[in-house]
């Protein structure tokens, strides 16, 4: 069943891709979705529709969850997640920093992940217990060399905004790493730190269609994926707070954390 569920997410992937590359810099509407300066365009919908559309066809009894459709009614131990444009911010605003995420779940844990970045062509794939692969070629995560700063991503969800623990531990970290890296487009600084160009990501309560397809990959290219009490990922939370990163820096990050938030 996974070999048919990679077949489909891949394929899906690349045509919503080519529609939202298409659609770059070509923008026709563009609305608020919150008061928390979340956007969607047509791109949005339109890609969201070609995935949908795949995953129906060929898995009608699964539940599917949506970034612009919201949730299917269908009870199914199998659990889509799909973000069908991630970094709708920058893709509204020419940045071409975005990408397409699919995701299976079952029972909550994922099992299936891919990830595309159409203005780079780079397809990302995982199944659990399968590694990790760019365009086919299998990565892993390497721990480098010793750092006195690391390079960091910050994952937050829209919700927080300016949350007080939020920004102490962001104001934290900003000044004990090399660089913090927010890229609106969270995916990506998951591939980042799947292939190794990051050293770590911290996620404050960020619970959405886009975490568990890198979270995957993370763990699949080698890495580690803890909470901030240091406990192992399981299985979906409504609110996560994780911190992922090469298991021989485990203790590094979590110690940030926590001093962060003291």
């Amino acid at each position: 069943m996974l070999k048919i569920a990679m077949e489909v997410a891949i394929a899906a992937a690349f045509e919503a891709g080519r529609l939202t590359k298409d659609k770059f810099g070509n923008l026709a509407h563009v609305e608020e979705k919150d008061d928390h300066g979340d956007i969607v365009t047509e791109a949005d919908h339109l890609a969201e529709a070609i995935i949908l559309a795949k995953i129906r066809n060929v898995f009608p009894e699964h539940r599917i969850r949506s970034e612009e459709f919201g949730e299917n009614e269908n009870e199914s131990e199998w659990l889509w997640l799909v973000d069908p444009l991630d970094g709708t911010n920058n893709f509204a605003v020419g940045l071409p920093l975005f990408g397409i995420s699919i995701t299976l779940m079952h029972h909550l844990i994922p099992v299936l992940a891919v990830i595309y970045e159409p203005m780079t062509d780079r397809l990302y794939t995982a199944t659990s217990g399968g590694g990790v692969t760019c365009n086919q070629r299998p990565i892993t995560m390497e721990p480098g060399g010793a750092f006195n700063k690391a390079r960091l991503g910050w994952i937050q969800g829209h919700a927080v905004q300016n949350e007080a623990k939020a920004v102490k531990l962001r104001h934290h970290i900003d000044l004990n790493t090399k660089r913090m890296m927010r890229l609106w487009a969270p995916t990506l600084q998951w591939v980042m730190l799947a292939r190794g160009d990051l050293d770590g990501i911290i996620v404050y309560n960020s619970e959405g269609e886009d975490l568990y397809s890198g979270l995957l990959m993370a763990q699949e290219a080698g890495g580690a994926v803890i909470d901030y009490d240091g406990n192992p990922f399981t299985v979906a939370s409504k609110q996560p707070y994780l911190i992922a990163c090469h298991p021989r820096h485990k203790d590094y990050f979590l110690n940030m954390v926590r001093e962060g938030l003291s």
